[in-house]
């Protein structure tokens, strides 16, 4: 796959379409560890990932995994297509003397990866927002008042807007820019340069197997969680609260040292093995759909790649 020519060409429906596809299918096979991560950041007793998987599944049911999937589900569509699109037009900005026919310099393409974080953490954050409220939210308990008790994405938006304002919804937006800002520029550069590695030459002729998408696309998602993995459990613990919370933050720095101060340095690599084992899955899928559906859609042979897995 070459993403340069086909996102300035005309074809912003098929890639939109195709981004699309990578985004659903990362979400599904993501979804239940990405929640088995939230639990584990938000609380110190939770115990290990296979511990948590356990209790959740005996006392809530499988479903519980999938809680709160439908807010990412209903924008992973557009956020994809556009976190691509825009990484690609920001990559060759960087550096306009670069042919259209050739791949952006691994300085711009990492250059370009920061812009679109920082870009689509407008749209990220009232997401990820209400995906881990649902997340926490524990129903296997009868005594939970019902006022706390939501039952999709749409609930947990109207109860935060009634209780906390128009501002509540992008509760976290600062930690969530300087989390995705750093970690796509390292996400773009690993995969671009990770995949030039396991196919010489396939940046420009776009020859590269699926494994090679699969091996760089999961390398890449590695690469951008470790990079950026402290500031994401702060993310998860400010965008946790709610109005009736016991434990309270004032920003960045002071859930950083009470965080740390209560519960040592460890707790800022909480549940990344969770983290590292999804990003590797997720990534794999997003670039495996995303290649099968350009292939689909580009069934007149302009995108050409090889059949080797």
């Amino acid at each position: 796959m070459d993403f340069w020519p086909e996102f300035l060409a005309n074809s912003w429906g098929k890639e939109f379409v195709a981004g699309g596809f990578g985004g659903v299918a990362g979400i599904i096979s993501g979804y239940p560890l990405d929640t088995l991560r939230i639990r584990q950041q938000q609380n110190s007793n939770s115990g290990s990932a296979l511990s948590i998987l356990r209790r959740v599944i005996a006392a809530e049911g499988p479903g519980a995994l999938y809680r709160g999937m439908g807010a990412p589900l209903a924008s992973v569509t557009f956020q994809n297509a556009m976190v691509f699109q825009i990484y690609a037009i920001l990559s060759r900005a960087f550096d306009s003397s670069v042919s259209v026919n050739d791949p952006p310099s691994y300085k711009c393409v990492a250059l370009g990866g920061v812009g679109t974080g920082a870009l689509q953490s407008l749209m990220l954050c009232p997401v990820e927002l209400i995906k881990i409220r649902l997340q926490l939210q524990d129903k296997s308990h009868e005594k939970t008042p019902q006022i706390n008790c939501h039952k999709g994405p749409i609930s947990v938006a109207r109860s935060i807007l009634r209780t906390e304002g128009f501002k509540g919804i992008y509760r976290g937006f600062s930690i969530t820019a300087l989390r995705d800002a750093p970690a796509h520029g390292f996400y773009f550069w690993t995969y671009e340069y990770m995949r030039e590695q396991l196919h010489p030459g396939c940046r420009k002729n776009g020859q590269e197997s699926l494994r090679t998408m699969l091996i760089a696309g999961g390398l890449a998602g590695v690469a951008s969680w470790v990079c950026c993995y402290p500031l994401d459990v702060i993310k998860t613990r400010l965008q946790a609260q709610t109005s009736s919370s016991p434990q309270k933050y004032n920003g960045i720095l002071d859930c950083l040292s009470r965080s740390v101060k209560e519960e040592g340095y460890s707790v800022l690599w909480r549940g990344l093995g969770t983290a590292v084992a999804r990003a590797f899955v997720v990534n794999g899928a997003i670039f495996s759909a995303y290649e099968i559906a350009l292939r689909c859609l580009f069934n007149n042979g302009s995108i050409q790649t090889e059949n080797t897995i």
